[in-house]
């Protein structure tokens, strides 16, 4: 995992960092990825809005928001890109976890190329970032219908 910046200018904040969760879920564009789940290594760094306390909105379990991923991950139909699966993590955990103000994930998939130690994708979000794409994803489904 690599380190991470400070929220602010002094390193003011608090976060939860999860450090290679690894869970088996159904993921990929090639054939053989569709045969079954594979695992895919997740880090999290979770930020607080404010500074954390025991109430259910004020505070990020980090067991709660790793049980609550994996039982997620290893639930869902096939998706082909790992993108998808970081965007999908950042809405739950936004959504269940009112504490949360960004978060920064990286996910990748162990041993996917040889010669690699690994290749992975970060997404890096406020919760301003998921509001906007929130408000996106529901005009985009509105436009449709």
């Amino acid at each position: 995992m690599k380190p991470f910046e400070p929220l602010a200018a002094g390193g003011q904040g608090w976060r939860v960092v999860v450090d290679e969760l690894m869970v088996k879920t159904r993921v990929g564009l090639y054939e053989h990825e569709h045969e079954g789940p594979q695992p895919v290594c997740i880090d999290a760094s979770l930020r607080y809005r404010g500074m954390p306390h025991e109430s259910n909105d004020g505070l990020i379990d980090y067991e709660a928001w790793c049980n609550r991923v994996s039982a997620f991950l290893e639930e869902k139909p096939h998706t082909r890109l790992l993108e998808t699966l970081a965007v999908e993590i950042a809405a739950l955990s936004f959504d269940e976890w009112p504490a949360l103000d960004a978060l920064t994930l990286t996910l990748h998939k162990p041993k996917i190329r040889e010669g690699t130690r690994r290749l992975a994708l970060e997404l890096d979000w406020r919760r301003a970032d998921f509001d906007a794409w929130r408000m996106q994803a529901a005009a985009g489904h509105a436009s449709v219908r």
